[in-house]
């Protein structure tokens, strides 16, 4: 069995360096552009509607849950009803 693992090392290594590589552009010039003019956004808004509907989502998530917590609080903060 311990004789496998070498050849098992070899084809592995041989397979994921053959694959065929995708070829993505470089956009980090374009970004750098993007995040660094001057208009008046702050730099976690700056990626467009994308970033706004994120942000928007996320405070609004987080103004949820502090309210269930507060409610919560109120509520273990009352004393029971007797039976």
């Amino acid at each position: 069995m311990w004789k496998q693992v070498p050849a098992l090392c070899r084809i592995s290594q041989r397979t994921i360096s053959t694959a065929s590589r995708r070829q993505l552009d470089n956009r980090v010039s374009e970004n750098q552009k993007l995040f660094q003019e001057d208009n008046g956004l702050p730099v976690h808004l700056k990626g467009g509607a994308k970033d706004s509907m994120l942000y928007r989502t996320t405070a609004g998530l987080t103004l949820l849950g502090t309210m269930y917590a507060v409610y919560y609080l109120l509520v273990s903060s009352m004393p029971k009803k007797p039976n």
